[in-house]
């Protein structure tokens, strides 16, 4: 299979990631021999960033016989739900034993949503300080954040400011991009991290808005995706041409991985005309976080 998918800086880290980063959300709902079908999928088509975290179910623990063969050629970044040092401190030592590792590339404050968890995670004795001490330790080599919900980048604005994080990962779609209040607030961070040289990576650039009540569930994702190839054509396209965005994770359920890597071998930049035409249809989808 050719390697084709492009890759970019992730801030000012030594790291060249593929635009497309595998996200490990959903292994858990899949046997192990699904879960070794779709890391050798990514590996074939070139993806180099694996992103996993403790609170995926069994993620890592599928993920962790890979690494022995695998660790030296990937970039391996987890998270930490926890909020205080102690709990944040033995996650990440738990997370290592279940990858299978002795050091992840990024370790990263997982589904920090709200000022309040932000407080929490800074604060003296929060999860930040745990994610130092592995730092200190040898066990991470890089800090970032995490969040959910529109006022993500709003929260990881503050983060930046309380504490140079290295990576930011944080919500961009079309969808939530034709919204004025989320855009302003997004192109800010946008600045912010091109200002501190971090990493922005996304996630939901495939997310189609809530499942409507009563519809079957077809993919292990809480939100709906889109899986019509042209418009994951153009939700990925629309990701990527967004200034200082280094990639997006893919959706977790591994069934929607091979369109997404199309999606990406066929990536061109959209230009601004090209980008308002598929914003305006964003009326007719919705946002996974529900109303703004």
């Amino acid at each position: 299979m050719e390697n084709k998918l492009e890759r970019r800086k992730l801030g000012r880290i030594d790291q060249e990631s593929t635009v497309v980063i595998y996200g490990a959300a959903s292994l858990s709902n899949v046997t192990q021999e699904q879960v070794d079908e779709s890391i050798q999928y990514a590996l074939d088509v070139g993806i180099n960033h694996f992103d996993t975290a403790a609170s995926y179910g069994d993620a890592e623990l599928r993920m962790g016989p890979w690494m022995p063969k695998i660790r030296k050629d990937i970039f391996l970044a987890t998270k930490t739900g926890e909020r205080q040092k102690e709990p944040a401190m033995r996650q990440i030592e738990q997370s290592l034993i279940r990858l299978q590792t002795d050091q992840v590339d990024l370790i990263q404050l997982h589904a920090v949503t709200s000022y309040e968890e932000l407080d929490a995670v800074t604060a003296k004795g929060g999860a930040l300080e745990a994610a130092i001490w592995a730092k200190e330790q040898g066990m991470v080599k890089h800090i970032g954040i995490t969040g959910h919900g529109h006022i993500a980048p709003a929260v990881h604005l503050e983060a930046l400011r309380r504490f140079p994080f290295e990576t930011v990962l944080t919500p961009l779609n079309f969808i939530l991009y034709q919204n004025p209040d989320y855009r302003r607030i997004f192109d800010e961070l946008v600045a912010e991290t091109a200002r501190q040289n971090s990493g922005l990576m996304v996630i939901k650039a495939v997310a189609k808005g809530e499942w409507a009540e009563g519809t079957e569930k077809k993919y292990a994702t809480w939100y709906e995706p889109f899986d019509e190839q042209s418009l994951t054509d153009r939700c990925v396209s629309f990701v990527l041409s967004q200034p200082g965005i280094t990639g997006f994770a893919s959706a977790g359920d591994i069934r929607l991985l091979p369109g997404i890597v199309e999606a990406a071998n066929r990536y061109r930049k959209l230009n601004q005309e090209e980008q308002e035409k598929l914003m305006a249809i964003a009326g007719e989808y919705g946002s996974p976080f529900g109303q703004f």
